[in-house]
């Protein structure tokens, strides 16, 4: 089945955003079963991994004989029947708007149904007093750009004429951002199957405020994960990072890698960049985790050919820790700053 048209803001609700919550990460088929259950809804369902995933109900609309919010706690309540997960839905005319819903959610609460109406002026009023940095899409760099002019919400960035946000932004992200203040996104729900991945995750013994033992247990995040991969003949083209605080709330970043690896200073260096974009400060951490997705067979790498003999030298290394794991075991060769980790998942 072909994605609909997307949708503009002032169109009937019809798109879910469903954060599943857990108080560890989900099970590979858990998770598989959750997107089955939205596939009992509707057809048009996009995985979101790991713990989320979007929904397009306007053909089941009428089949149901429920508007959209009705589908949500539907599928409220059966993934409490089958799998006791609770999730948060977010309910809009778009996927930014249904995300931006979900994650307006207040902390440590149970699951819900949050709904932003159709209506023109209502989406204005949801969007109005949010910082630049709630808009899905904009980031820090583009939020701090912003700010240092003064459009400091999402109101004015909204009122300021596109002229003004192209001098700042340029061009493509000027139009991209103007038209998010507006509550218009262009994308539609694009029908998919989650990619394979493989994770890991690292719990603190108690909620964690130093960033350097957060680094620390992302380098062994990193060092383990590049060694499934390595030892499993695959490869990795994205990372995600998902960091879980002491309130149950989480946050979940991603980024695709310049070149598809299993390096191991290559996955360590993107989850540094993961975790700095967020700018914890006294964020109290639970737990991190590391996630490498769209897999693929290590024979389709291609390395990039560099004159960089610090690079040559950590690669040759990596191979020769590699034969000294296989020979001694895993535990043969561990980074500086190893931490022991608790979780480990793989699909």
């Amino acid at each position: 089945m072909s994605a609909p048209a997307p949708a503009a803001a002032g169109d009937d609700p019809h798109v879910l955003y469903v954060r599943f919550q857990a108080d560890a990460p989900l099970a590979e088929d858990v998770y598989q079963g959750l997107l089955a259950l939205l596939g009992e809804v509707t057809p048009v369902v996009e995985a979101l991994p790991p713990d989320a995933a979007l929904a397009d109900v306007r053909g089941a609309l009428r089949y149901f004989g429920r508007d959209a919010a009705g589908l949500a706690e539907i599928v409220r309540v059966r993934a409490l029947a089958r799998y006791g997960v609770d999730c948060t839905v977010g309910v809009a005319a778009n996927p930014m708007l249904a995300r931006m819903a979900a994650h307006d959610a207040p902390p440590n609460t149970p699951g819900a149904v949050r709904t932003v109406p159709g209506d023109p002026d209502a989406v204005a009023g949801f969007l109005a007093r949010k910082p630049p940095i709630a808009l899905p899409g904009v980031g820090a760099a583009t939020a701090r750009a912003l700010c240092a002019y003064g459009l400091d919400s999402t109101e004015r960035i909204a009122a300021a004429p596109q002229a003004t946000l192209q001098r700042i932004l340029g061009a493509a992200t000027a139009r991209r951002v103007h038209a998010w203040a507006h509550g218009i996104d262009p994308a539609p729900v694009t029908p998919n199957a989650p990619a394979r991945a493989m994770g890991a995750e690292h719990r603190f013994d108690h909620d964690e405020l130093d960033p350097v033992r957060r680094r620390r247990a992302l380098l062994t995040l990193a060092d383990e994960l590049g060694i499934r991969l390595r030892t499993s003949g695959q490869i990795t083209a994205r990372l995600s990072l998902t960091v879980r605080y002491a309130d149950r709330s989480s946050t979940t970043r991603s980024r695709t890698l310049t070149e598809p690896t299993a390096h191991t200073p290559a996955l360590t260096a993107a989850a540094y960049a993961l975790h700095d974009a967020l700018g914890l400060q006294r964020a109290r951490v639970r737990s991190v985790a590391l996630r490498a997705e769209g897999l693929m067979g290590a024979e389709l790498a291609s390395h990039q050919l560099s004159f960089d003999a610090a690079d040559d030298k950590a690669r040759r290394a990596e191979a020769a820790a590699d034969r000294a794991r296989a020979r001694f075991g895993v535990s043969a060769v561990r980074p500086a700053g190893f931490l022991r980790t608790g979780f480990l998942d793989v699909a």
